[in-house]
């Protein structure tokens, strides 16, 4: 019996050994900017004794439990002076700038001006600890170039564009209000607020801020003023698979998050950013979730036009009727096929000219005939086989760029190949669904769908 007990204990020790030596190789504790973020958190009123950051394989930095955190439990309880918002901004030197500047700037405006010089200020600025912190550069479109931008999926590289031109013009209609901020700053305020400052700053408010309403300042524009960058707990990475309660506590006046499952001792714990598939997530935070459980494939409007008939007298009618109910977007291939709303468009663009009554019903969810079943069947099998080449074509594309990228560039390339990835991945099981969909096609069309269509 002793001896059970000695072994017992030897392989208590050991499984701790081993813990202590995963926690050590992971965290990023002892590194000086986080040193700094830390005291200065805890003069500030935070001390996360549960949570530490951390270097994960598959998300980079993060934040890693040091102890079990139970379900129900609070994740990370951040106190308000700890948090930067434009109340920040307006009771700081830029303040009275802001307050005298016609017309008014808008939160984002405000949020971005002041990132920006604070990170000008550099160990002279209050919120340098976490300025340092902050990433250099980030992979969200802004940042690419046209090149990469041309490698994403045709719906997503409009949104993709259209938010390069909103930065590059809230820059170009920001700088009259720079220009007011000379007096602040010695050298000249053009060689601060630059594109590139502006682009950094707007991608570090747009990526890492939290919701937080605000009550309305006379003193800014009307735009949504909900913004709160917040320290350390922004080092939380997303994951679709966990579910939390977060917002700010009035009587706590913390910014609170609540853990719904829990988290085990010395992983990583996440939170969720919402319901959003990778598009979405690429768009707005820079990153591709691999194995998202909302990640669809879109179809956009001018892939359904190739594929279409344009000897049908009724298409434009058809589309216009289509887009006034709504079902002209959010057209989806998932793992599990084509989705109810393609079929549905498809089933409405199917129909002949005498079956013009049918659309409403169609539209409810109302059967079609087998033969116009069939015909929306080769349809999406259409579809599909366009979205699998055009997704073939950008990987080969992404793999000649990436010979001569740098590392900011490369960044870039990574996270747009991991986006056509995880479209392939659900474009080979949509394959699957496709096949069962009708009789089994001739052995030499197994690969793919040719002579689909009709």
């Amino acid at each position: 019996r002793k001896d059970m007990k000695n072994s017992s204990g030897r392989r208590a020790r050991e499984k701790r050994r081993k813990e202590r030596e995963v926690a050590q190789n992971a965290t990023l504790s002892h590194e000086d900017h986080f040193v700094n973020l830390r005291r200065w958190l805890k003069e500030r009123g935070f001390n996360s004794r549960s949570l530490i950051p951390a270097s994960f394989t598959d998300t980079g930095r993060g934040l890693m439990a040091t102890r079990p955190i139970k379900a129900g439990n609070i994740l990370i309880s951040l106190p308000e002076t700890c948090l930067l918002t434009t109340s920040t901004v307006l009771k700081s030197y830029m303040g009275e700038y802001i307050k005298r500047w016609k017309p008014p700037v808008s939160p984002l405006q405000a949020l971005c001006s002041f990132l920006i010089a604070e990170r000008h200020h550099a160990a002279a600025s209050a919120w340098s600890p976490y300025i340092k912190v902050l990433p250099t550069s980030y992979t969200c479109p802004a940042y690419f170039s046209d090149d990469i931008l041309d490698l994403l999926p045709w719906g997503i590289r409009k949104k993709a564009s259209g938010q390069k031109e909103r930065v590059r013009e809230l820059y170009l209609y920001s700088r009259p209000f720079f220009s007011s901020l000379q007096p602040l700053f010695s050298l000249p305020v053009e060689d601060l607020f630059t594109y590139d400052a502006f682009r950094w700053a707007w991608c570090s408010v747009n990526t890492r801020t939290v919701y937080m309403e605000h009550a309305q300042s006379d003193c800014l524009s009307r735009e949504g003023n909900d913004y709160a960058l917040a320290p350390y707990l922004d080092l939380l990475n997303h994951s679709p698979n966990v579910q939390v309660e977060a917002g700010f506590n009035k009587v706590s006046r913390c910014y609170e998050i609540r853990s719904i499952q829990g988290c085990r001792r010395f992983q990583q714990a996440f939170i969720c950013y919402g319901p959003h598939d990778n598009q979405r997530l690429l768009l707005e935070y820079g990153f591709v979730a691999p194995g998202n459980l909302h990640r669809v494939v879109y179809v956009d409007v001018g892939a359904l036009m190739l594929c279409l008939h344009k000897g049908d007298k009724q298409l434009q009618q058809k589309l216009l009727f289509l887009e006034e109910n709504g079902f002209l977007s959010d057209l989806t291939f998932g793992a599990d096929g084509p989705s109810w709303r393609l079929m549905t468009a498809l089933r409405l663009l199917s129909l002949r000219p005498e079956q013009h009554a049918s659309w409403k019903s169609v539209l409810l969810g109302a059967a079609v005939s087998q033969d116009r079943e069939e015909w929306c069947v080769h349809k999406a099998q259409t579809l599909w086989q366009r979205l699998s080449d055009d997704a073939t074509d950008a990987l080969k594309k992404l793999a000649e760029l990436t010979d001569s990228a740098d590392q900011a560039r490369m960044e870039q390339l990574v996270v747009v190949e991991s986006l056509r990835r995880e479209e392939q991945e659900i474009l080979e099981r949509a394959r699957d669904v496709l096949r069962n969909l009708l009789p089994q096609p001739p052995s030499w069309q197994q690969d793919g769908f040719q002579n689909t269509g009709r």
